[in-house]
């Protein structure tokens, strides 16, 4: 396949890759997203999904919230795939600098990447609001109903709900890593969500590749579009260590 040969000789040349990926890096993992066909957001649910996972439903329906959260977010089983474990390769080699992530799933982590911008939270986080105590994933999805804390108090996920703010720290540093980035590998996103898809604006490198089943706003721009499943083209990518 002629792009997976420009693929391999982007990657072999980079100094900075930077990896920035959406929902359909963890689709493979069997983790439903939003916006396919058959996603979240085309489910018949008594609430629109987008209103669920917003701040302010959150605090005016916190059991809802949970019902569809334990349902549909807390996918505890999933397992890294080919995608994330060939990037935490390339982590490894020296090739990877970083990965900015709209999931919340952990999949990179669990793959072994070590520096991992996670935009929109991670679920395996939860705190109280109250005394700020820390729960895991699985604490959460073994609670009955609304959970509280140990003081009482209710438990949020550390995910960025529809109406919050990205945390800041994380975005200056998926900022300062796609800025440094020499070749910038875009997967499994429609590039449909502010602001994440408007970090790309900050890329200044040699090369910019897309990476998802459908277009995209800006595959235009890119040097390379590859409109295949994200972790069948990393599969295919030789890792060869830097010295």
């Amino acid at each position: 396949m002629e792009e997976l040969d420009a693929l391999q000789k982007m990657i072999a040349h980079s100094r900075r890759m930077v990896f920035f990926g959406g929902a359909g890096v963890s689709t493979e993992s069997g983790i439903p997203d939003f916006r396919s066909t058959d996603g979240l957001y085309h489910q018949s649910y008594r609430y629109n999904p987008e209103e669920i996972l917003s701040r302010p439903f959150f605090d005016r329906n916190p059991q809802e919230f949970y019902r569809f959260y334990r349902e549909k977010m807390l996918c505890l089983t999933a397992q890294p795939n080919a995608a994330h474990r060939k990037l935490a390769q390339l982590e490894s080699a020296g090739i990877c600098s970083a990965v900015v992530t709209q999931n919340i799933d952990g999949l990179h982590q669990a793959a072994g990447s070590r520096t991992v911008w996670e935009l929109h939270g991670s679920i395996h986080r939860n705190y109280c609001m109250r005394c700020r105590r820390s729960y895991n994933a699985g604490q959460i999805q073994q609670m009955q109903g609304i959970p509280r804390c140990v003081c009482g108090g209710l438990i949020k996920p550390d995910v960025v709900l529809y109406g919050e703010p990205l945390d800041s720290e994380v975005l200056q540093g998926a900022v300062d890593a796609i800025s440094r980035a020499d070749l910038l590998i875009v997967g499994g996103t429609s590039l449909a969500v502010y602001p994440a898809a408007g970090l790309l604006d900050y890329f200044r490198g040699d090369h910019l590749v897309l990476i998802n089943r459908s277009a995209t706003p800006l595959d235009a721009r890119a040097d390379l579009v590859i409109q295949e499943k994200i972790g069948q083209v990393m599969e295919c990518i030789t890792v060869e260590g830097r010295t």
